[in-house]
């Protein structure tokens, strides 16, 4: 009996070759499209809500249909006006390499199932590792879906070696500017909210290291066990690196873990102005960084890096009687003992794939330009009448505010001002352009860290921008 499933060489082709065109297509004309959709579930419903078929449909209909209504149906994240959240830039090297993982369905979980995805990962690693001058023969890492996954891997890994099974009176410290994803790992590894310390920023929105001594002292006083430290390495509000040496001296003094989250930044290491920035990045013991972002890879990728990898073993190997035949010996990693995941997808390969097919230079040479292009977004804003800097710019991200020295405005009108000239530049979908809140002021946030941004997208995007404000002030003043 033929599989279910089965397609002829000619079908398989002739189907694959029209989803390349599409991707290349896509790759070629997204400038031309808008990168913002907005559409209600009641809209999305309307299309896609169906009962799940029992018989077949033509593979070609069912690509149409994908092609009309569901990429269509997503923000664009790799569009040059897409500046909110954290853009994905990707690249079309590793798209093609994920094509490949996926299209030879190749598990990299364990070293006898696939000797060469373990050893791309144990390489690609290897880079990382000596990019942010971690120890390469005694140091390890994995690679993860995301940051919020390395988060808590790194965190599950301070929690087994700074405490062992009883962590009743541990604390963990963090700012007020710490990613949400470093609170949901703390709170999944069960720790109750008072054990969970928040320090508030000074005034550039970095950790405030009177107040973290102060707290420390407090718990220690109280017989409490002070065990970890987060700190980050390009904040995602403001892009903003914590004191990182500083806070390594405290650790090191106190005998704490010292996790940093460089989900965001720490891929600007390869730019000399970000690796000024990020020193004291390699005095982590551990190391959160996602490739999806800065080093420009499609989603999912994300890396945790550690100083001892025996730290990971230790703390996530199980050795059941179904994995007794595939152990293999002490230099043949097995990725399931390194993390959460036993089943996981081959991530290496896209980001090998794109090293090897671009160099480093390139990577270098894109994430400087980001930086010099959020500068000279900042040398624009400066020079206007109408914009005030709120957060400068910093590792690509800047924070601004349309308050124009000729109008009197109360606080709260400039925070309802800004917000509605967020609301109508993306009800415009002409580009991606959102808030966030910082000093108790509601700002509008741009992450330039797309190569293919150009100056004048930022430009086209902040006259955009002054067109609505003064429609806003029109409309009050009726």
């Amino acid at each position: 009996m033929k599989s279910p499933f089965y397609l002829t060489k000619e079908e398989m082709k002739s189907y694959g070759y029209k989803i390349v065109d599409i991707i290349v297509d896509h790759y070629k004309e997204e400038e031309k499209k808008k990168p913002v959709i907005k559409a209600s579930r009641k809209e999305m419903d309307s299309i896609f809500l169906t009962e799940a078929p029992d018989n077949a449909t033509d593979a070609d209909e069912v690509l149409n249909f994908v092609v009309d209504n569901v990429l269509p149906n997503s923000n664009i994240s790799t569009h040059p006006k897409s500046f909110s959240f954290v853009p994905g830039p990707s690249n079309f090297i590793s798209t093609m390499a994920d094509s490949l993982a996926t299209g030879f369905n190749i598990f990299s979980g364990g070293w006898i199932v696939s000797p060469a995805a373990a050893e791309l990962e144990i390489v690609t690693l290897n880079w990382l590792l000596k990019m942010f001058h971690f120890p390469v023969t005694k140091g390890g890492g994995i690679f993860t879906s995301g940051g919020s996954m390395a988060n808590l891997t790194a965190l599950t890994t301070a929690r087994r070696v700074k405490c062992g099974d009883d962590f009743s009176k541990a604390v963990i410290y963090l700012s007020d500017q710490a990613h949400s994803s470093n609170i949901k790992a703390i709170r999944v590894l069960g720790f109750k909210r008072e054990q969970i310390k928040i320090i508030p920023t000074d005034l550039e929105f970095k950790f405030s290291m009177n107040k973290l001594k102060n707290e420390i002292a407090r718990d220690q006083l109280e017989g409490k066990k002070p065990f970890c430290i987060i700190a980050s390495a390009g904040t995602t509000n403001t892009g903003t690196v914590d004191p990182l040496d500083d806070l390594a001296d405290i650790c090191e003094k106190e005998n704490l873990w010292f996790h940093i989250d460089g989900a965001y930044g720490a891929a600007a290491i390869l730019s000399k102005k970000g690796s000024r920035i990020l020193r004291g990045i390699e005095r982590a013991d551990s190391l959160t960084v996602d490739p999806h972002k800065w080093f420009f890879q499609p989603y999912e990728i994300g890396c945790l890096l550690v100083k001892d990898a025996s730290w990971l073993s230790n703390t996530f190997s199980e050795k059941p009687e179904y994995l007794r035949d595939i152990e293999g010996n002490e230099s043949e990693i097995n990725f399931y003992d390194y993390g959460i995941q036993l089943t996981r997808r081959f991530r290496a390969l896209k980001f090998y794939m794109s090293i090897k097919t671009y160099g480093l230079n390139a990577f270098k040479k894109a994430i400087t330009y980001n930086i010099d292009l959020a500068d000279k977004t900042e040398d624009i804003l400066r020079k206007s009448k109408n914009w005030e800097i709120v957060s400068p710019a910093t590792l690509a991200i800047i924070n601004f505010r349309y308050n124009p020295l000729n109008k009197d405005l109360t606080e709260e009108e400039v925070d309802k001002l800004n917000q509605e000239i967020s609301t109508r530049v993306v009800d415009s979908r002409e580009a991606f352009l959102v808030t966030t809140v910082l000093q108790s002021q509601v700002v509008i946030r741009m992450c330039l860290i797309n190569p293919k941004t150009t100056l004048k997208h930022v430009t086209d995007t902040l006259d955009q921008c002054e067109v609505f404000a003064k429609q806003v002030l029109l409309e009050w003043q009726k």
